[in-house]
């Protein structure tokens, strides 16, 4: 695994770790982590402008590049955005985009930009310690 920032692009700030599977395993680790630990899945209480609305993972079109990731921190009451891209059949860039505070859609920060030294470094090694080791984990029993 490797992770890096590069600026060009859709998503030019997102933090983007490089995973040895193909995309549609990571895509069922994923699955199962949030399986395994349901308190990562988004609750169904989310708003935009207090109307209820929902975040579904997926790609939003069929053609879409990204295959679209959400978590929640019930500790701290934030929406993690996230996203999948197959680099070729056995690697899969996961990146880590952005934080929602609260669970009224519109409130995100950007990672590695919106965020700023030690609160950015915190929510990256958050995000790495709760989800990314816990998607690997569950990688792993796939092998």
């Amino acid at each position: 695994m490797t992770s890096c920032n590069l600026a060009p692009g859709s998503y030019p700030y997102a933090e983007e770790y490089d995973i040895h599977t193909s995309e549609k395993n990571l895509i069922t680790a994923i699955e199962n982590f949030k399986k395994h630990h349901p308190e990562y899945c988004i609750p169904n209480t989310i708003t935009i402008q207090g109307n209820p609305t929902t975040l579904n993972d997926g790609r939003r079109k069929a053609d879409d590049y990204w295959y679209h990731i959400y978590f929640y921190y019930s500790d701290t009451n934030q929406i993690v955005k996230s996203w999948l891209r197959p680099i070729d059949s056995t690697n899969t860039t996961f990146a880590f985009v952005s934080i929602n505070q609260g669970l009224e859609i519109g409130n995100w920060k950007l990672i590695n930009h919106d965020l700023k030294g030690k609160e950015n470094s915190s929510e990256k090694e958050k995000f790495e310690r709760l989800v990314l080791d816990g998607v690997k984990k569950e990688l792993s029993y796939l092998k």
